[in-house]
């Protein structure tokens, strides 16, 4: 598998220090789980606001959203 164990500083917890953290063999920091929910949490929300907006444009344009 290639992992390997080492040092990263940052902040977790609401802590900010050195900690001790998975790499890869490539030498890739892997993730731990909230941090890899957060980027899909913000996707998500980017795609509501879009359609948000497409939805306020056909209305402007006098169409029914929920129709289609």
């Amino acid at each position: 598998m290639s992992l390997f164990l080492g040092f990263w500083e940052g902040e977790k917890s609401q802590r900010t220090g050195y900690w001790l953290r998975w790499w890869d063999g490539n030498g890739n920091l892997l993730l731990w789980g909230a941090e890899r929910v957060e980027p899909e949490r913000q996707r998500a929300e980017e795609e509501r606001q879009r359609a948000d907006r497409l939805m306020a444009y056909l209305r402007s344009q006098s169409i029914d959203p929920d129709g289609i």
